[in-house]
């Protein structure tokens, strides 16, 4: 078949049939086509892939291994087809949406629970997926996901529309032991001397930034270990294996760990993030807003009173009704 040649969907869903009654006569009576009809829609579907889906060598018949992959692909596929006319139809009405989110993996431990309990009310049927930035931006262009929360902006793509919801200033974690204050990025550089760092994923957004950033400052380690989440990240410095750049609502997914480390608020790292709300650019518009809303709402309502209570003097910035608010933990 043709790389082009689109299968047709009517053959698949006559030989989903065959599979599930097991005769071509069972999918003849259920569809109310002739037997033969059925038998040439299946020849079709075979001479359009290029492979044998029935084996017609023995009783009963029996699929091929070629013939069991589609039946249930095919079927997945068929019943998402036999929903669409109503969900077409009922998003022109303005009834909600079926949705695909993609949380970045800190959001979703601090803030995924409240924030998806709050969705629920504004959608059909809503699929949450976790993981790491640039995953969830590459989800959105492939069309797998409608909306993220990420921390990459995805500046140079034009097809897409953002809202930032709340940015947040990095700051250094050591082992307990460690308590004397790290107050310059000279006493940073005298601590890397010392004690390995422990890093982020560079494969992550939060990772590349950390990296670029200490390069930029000419504090220089070699790279021993990677982690790709905060709560094992957290746990290494707490375990005294060495020091670690982190962010507040990282630190907060690391609630298990925080008070066996001492966060070194260090203003001359000058290194923050955002986390921004993104989605491609004129679709589930009034929708977007709503979510906007709804996680500002989980971020004061929730994020910020348990960040107040661990009491580190962290930074953050929320975007709020009357402009941008800063707060401090």
């Amino acid at each position: 078949m043709s790389s082009s040649k689109l299968i047709d969907m009517y053959a698949v869903q006559v030989f989903i049939a065959v599979a599930e009654e097991g005769s071509m006569s069972g999918a003849a009576n259920r569809l109310g086509i002739s037997q033969s009809g059925v038998s040439q829609m299946v020849r079709q579907l075979e001479e359009e892939l290029g492979v044998v889906l029935v084996d017609r060598g023995t009783r009963p018949m029996t699929l091929t291994p070629f013939g069991l992959a589609l039946r249930n692909r095919g079927s997945v596929i068929s019943e998402e087809l036999f929903n669409l006319k109503a969900q077409v139809l009922d998003a022109g009405r303005g009834v909600k949406p079926d949705l695909r989110i993609g949380l970045v993996d800190s959001f979703a431990a601090t803030c995924g629970s409240a924030f998806t309990k709050q969705l629920l009310g504004q959608v059909t049927q809503l699929s949450v997926r976790t993981g790491l930035s640039p995953q969830q931006g590459e989800s959105l262009l492939r069309r797998d996901l409608d909306l993220i929360v990420t921390s990459d902006p995805m500046m140079d793509t034009s097809d897409v529309v953002r809202y930032r919801l709340f940015s947040e200033k990095y700051f250094v974690i050591t082992p307990i032991e460690q308590r004397k204050q790290l107050d310059s990025i000279d006493d940073v550089r005298s601590l890397a001397n010392v004690l390995p760092v422990v890093r982020f994923n560079r494969a992550s957004q939060v990772g590349r930034q950390i990296e670029r950033h200490l390069r930029g400052l000419n504090i220089r380690v070699p790279n021993r270990l990677e982690l790709d989440n905060a709560d094992a990240l957290t746990s290494m410095v707490a375990e005294g294996i060495g020091w670690a750049v982190t962010s507040p609502m990282c630190f907060l997914q690391a609630s298990t760990w925080v008070d066996k480390v001492t966060a070194h608020v260090t203003p001359e790292l000058g290194l923050e993030r955002s986390l921004y709300l993104v989605a491609r650019r004129d679709e589930y518009s009034t929708f977007f807003s709503d979510a906007c809303e709804t996680a500002r709402e989980v971020i004061l309502g929730t994020f910020l009173p348990r960040l107040a209570a661990l009491g580190k003097g962290v930074e953050i910035l929320v975007n709020t009704d009357e402009g941008n608010s800063r707060e401090y933990f």
